[in-house]
């Protein structure tokens, strides 16, 4: 049996997550990470040394990824005990013990710990459903991925003010459908939306996904990036995520 082995349950799997031979623990039992997390990871913007933020952070992911762009320490929040355990044996798996460290609480509360405006970036994957909103699932680890169960948009972006230092970045993934309540939920904050980008799976189809980086205690100056474009007309990657998941400029062919 190897080292890994001993860090896995046994429903869990090892994962590959294709750049600097990191590896993440995932489990059919549980939420596994998406494109919006990575796409997450690689659209914030993070400072070159400091402190940086993910909440919600789930089996850990976006931490992972944040590590190779930066040598800021890391911290990541998860309340499903589940999650947390799961994202602090990836952290130990890949050596990251001494930057990258995994908090299971609650958001909402989280500044009572660390305090307030102690964080250079923060960045974000919640769920994109209101409570109430769409399929309810019987797993309740999926449930709470999908369902704003443990805090509502408004509680979450309030979480992000008060964590992130005046001048500091907070970078969230979300639903475009959701772009107008996540913009006045950020302003309400003084939370300046800076940087916004549409994602859409393919050049004629409707965006499936937003990214939007908001800085605290800013000016109004937003720019609106140039679309992300997923898919192009053969199913395959187009150049730009192949090279955001592998670091790689060829076109590849779509996962099945």
């Amino acid at each position: 049996m190897s080292d890994n082995d001993e860090l896995l349950l046994s429903s869990e799997r090892l994962d590959d997550l294709l750049t600097h031979d990191l590896k993440i623990i995932q489990s059919p039992e549980v939420f596994s990470f998406s494109m919006d997390a990575v796409l997450l990871a690689r659209f914030a913007s993070v400072p070159a040394k400091g402190k940086v933020l993910d909440l919600c952070t789930g089996n850990g992911v976006v931490p992972l990824l944040l590590s190779t762009r930066t040598k800021a320490t890391i911290d990541g929040v998860e309340i499903q005990s589940r999650l947390a355990d799961m994202a602090k044996r990836s952290v130990r798996l890949n050596g990251l013990h001494a930057r990258v460290t995994i908090y299971e609480g609650d958001l909402r509360t989280f500044h009572q710990q660390s305090g307030y405006g102690g964080y250079d970036t923060v960045t974000v994957n919640p769920p994109y459903l209101p409570m109430g909103g769409g399929d309810r699932n019987a797993n309740k680890h999926m449930e709470a991925a999908r369902h704003e169960m443990h805090g509502t948009l408004d509680e979450i972006v309030t979480a992000c003010a008060r964590l992130v230092k005046s001048g500091g970045k907070v970078a969230m993934v979300h639903r475009p459908s959701r772009l107008i309540e996540i913009i006045n939920s950020f302003t309400r904050a003084k939370l300046e939306p800076k940087r916004i980008r549409l994602v859409h799976p393919y050049a004629e189809a409707e965006a499936n996904m937003v990214l939007i980086e908001a800085m605290r205690d800013a000016k109004p100056d937003v720019k609106v990036l140039p679309p992300l474009i997923v898919y192009n007309s053969k199913k395959e990657y187009n150049a730009e995520l192949m090279h955001i998941y592998y670091g790689d400029t060829r076109a590849g062919k779509k996962e099945s």
